[in-house]
C-alpha cells in the first residue's frame, strides 16, 4: 500500500492520496488524529501513521 510514496508524507501528498483537497488535509493534519511533527514550517506525517489512521476509519 502506498509503495510510490516515502516513508515521509507530505500534506500535499496525504490530500492526493486520500484524495481530498489541502485545506481538509491542514484539517487532518491539526485535527491529532495522524502523528505528525514539524519540520520548520513543513508539517511532515509518517507514513504508517496515514495507514494506520485509514484502517481506524474502516472500521468504524
Amino acid at each position: 500500500m502506498l509503495e510510490q510514496y516515502d516513508d515521509i508524507l507530505t500534506v500535499y501528498e496525504v490530500a492526493e492520496i486520500m484524495k481530498i483537497g489541502t485545506t481538509q488535509a491542514y484539517k487532518l493534519v491539526r485535527s491529532g488524529k495522524l502523528n505528525t511533527f514539524k519540520e520548520g514550517k513543513d508539517w511532515k506525517i509518517p507514513k504508517q501513521s496515514l495507514i494506520q489512521y485509514i484502517i481506524q476509519q474502516g472500521n468504524h
